[in-house]
């Protein structure tokens, strides 16, 4: 299962509609997107099933149960899939789509599209190629191009480090 997350405030219709063109030509595969709800001219899906929201508890299963994961270059997204060792196709949103209020998702791209597991297009006519070669890696046991699982908790000596930062400077 492909696993498309796109957060809940506002729509990504570039990247739901190339989903929603790839699920169509791959009928075989499935793929379960959470998406903000489009407005009326919005885009909807026609081959996946959809909902605006999910409950934590569901986000997390829907990330542990996925092959692979697609999503907007939220730091959510990436950090959960890396937590999971998912592989995860990313694409930032632009502002002046309307699809986010700055571009700070470029630079979110930018810094972890070169991590294991990790890849990012900036187009939509770029998602079929990307999404083809996401799920052939997804079903290919001891995918070389994963890697592992991220921890979910900062490593000790950043903490350690933030502790006396703080402490010293108190």
């Amino acid at each position: 299962m492909i696993f498309l997350t796109v957060g809940t405030q506002l729509p990504f219709d570039r990247l739901t509609r190339a989903v929603d063109a790839w699920a169509a030509a791959n009928p075989s595969a499935t793929v379960f997107g959470q998406i903000a709800q489009p407005d009326a001219s919005g885009y909807r899906p026609k081959n996946f099933e959809t909902c605006a929201f999910l409950e934590p508890a569901e986000v997390e299963r829907r990330f542990q149960t996925a092959d692979a994961v697609i999503g907007h270059a939220g730091m959510g997204t990436i950090i959960t899939a890396l937590t999971h060792a998912k592989p995860l196709l990313i694409m930032p949103r632009r502002a002046h789509l309307s699809e986010q209020r700055n571009d700070h998702q470029f630079g979110t791209a930018g810094r972890f599209g070169d991590k294991p597991g990790v890849s990012v297009i900036h187009e939509e006519h770029e998602a079929k190629d990307a999404i083809d070669r996401l799920w052939t890696r997804a079903r290919t046991s001891g995918d070389p191009d994963a890697g592992p699982a991220i921890s979910p908790v900062a490593e000790a000596r950043l903490t350690k480090a933030l502790r006396t930062f703080i402490w010293n400077d108190a």
